[in-house]
């Protein structure tokens, strides 16, 4: 797996969405996600909705993802 391949796949399920993915060793990952649809909604609830984009390479072909998750309004 890798942070272009995680990007895309974060972006197709939240379009609008920011998205920038690192990580080296090509299963453990960070991501900064800022997306207008986490406006309201707490960490938890923002953390899977990016997971939800991801389905079953959690825990597989992505061991470990950090996530920065935040509204445009929080990101500014």
């Amino acid at each position: 797996m890798d942070t272009a391949r995680i990007e895309q796949m974060i972006q197709a399920g939240l379009p609008d969405a920011k998205v920038v993915v690192t990580g080296d060793d090509g299963v453990h990952f960070e991501a900064h996600v800022v997306c207008p649809s986490f406006d309201g909604k707490s960490t938890l609830q923002r953390h899977r909705l990016v997971y939800a984009t991801l389905g079953q390479y959690m825990g597989n072909e992505i061991h470990a993802l950090g996530l920065k998750t935040q509204s445009p309004e929080e990101a500014a």
